[in-house]
């Protein structure tokens, strides 16, 4: 499942399992009732859904205090992994675990991020990779989809000031072309604003999926090959690489859970635990 959403080398991968929580039975207010419940974000297969009538409107996305970026953990500085991704992952689980809808969920992981992205800021990591969004999620429902998208649409807009201000360049990987006209619109505008940025890079997956990259990279080569700009015999590793979307530096970490403050830090920990174990420095 990985290797088909992620062509890129990870050194050091993190699964958390969800917090324990107690359980609200708050059903009749779901938007989502499902037949088959899928743990994960990017399913493999099919996820039968009892579409809703309507779709509850974008909540905000609400201000992290201030307290709550600085990291609590005892983190070594020197040690920081410089890029970091996460997948986006749990969601529903989380908003069923506490009885909530699951457009709740996505909300949730929204501020997730949000929290994360200010960590990253003030711990030293310089990239984070968040996966939000596979090609292999279309198979949810219109509703659902179009639900993710508004949020994306609504952080961005509401984001793209700080995220300007803070030093943070975004970068976007995936097929563009699919995503709505003002959700397309509302990346290129803040990547435009925040190209020249380099204190942190915050690599946005939507609609990005590790078969598709591959597709579309050996397309390019090939074309390459055609017009005679590269030989056959010269198509290398590092070839491949710089057409792939992930031409980034490959990430240090990797953590695939529900995440939020507590978790991310205990992966840093984590870690660095293991940098040390091995006598490695970055």
């Amino acid at each position: 499942m990985l290797s088909s959403s992620l062509p890129i080398a990870l050194t050091n991968t993190v699964i958390s399992h969800p917090p324990k929580t107690t359980t609200t039975n708050h059903a009749s207010s779901s938007h989502y009732h499902y037949s088959r419940f899928q743990s994960h974000l990017f399913p493999s297969q099919p996820l039968t859904v009892n579409k809703p009538r309507t779709m509850a409107a974008v909540p905000s996305i609400p201000n992290i205090p201030a307290h709550e970026n600085e990291p609590e953990a005892e983190l070594i500085p020197e040690m920081m992994p410089k890029h970091v991704a996460v997948i986006m992952d749990g969601n529903r689980r989380w908003a069923k675990m506490r009885g909530l809808p699951t457009s709740e969920g996505h909300v949730a992981c929204m501020k997730s991020l949000k929290r994360v992205v200010k960590l990253c800021l003030t711990s030293g990591i310089k990239v984070l990779t968040a996966f939000a969004f596979s090609t292999e999620n279309w198979v949810r429902s219109k509703e659902e989809v179009e639900f993710l998208f508004n949020v994306f649409e609504r952080i961005l807009s509401s984001e793209a000031e700080a995220i300007t201000r803070e030093g943070i360049k975004l970068s976007v990987i995936g097929d563009m072309s699919k995503l709505p006209k003002s959700l397309q619109r509302m990346i290129t505008i803040v990547k435009e604003s925040t190209k020249n940025n380099s204190r942190f890079q915050l690599i946005m997956a939507i609609n990005y999926g590790g078969k598709f990259d591959i597709v579309e990279a050996c397309k390019s080569i090939a074309k390459k090959v055609q017009n005679d700009t590269i030989d056959l015999e010269d198509i290398n590793e590092s070839i491949i690489e710089k057409e792939l979307e992930t031409e980034f530096s490959n990430p240090d970490l990797l953590i695939r859970t529900d995440f939020g403050k507590d978790e991310f830090e205990e992966a840093l920990t984590s870690f660095q635990q293991r940098q040390r174990r091995y006598g490695r420095r970055h």
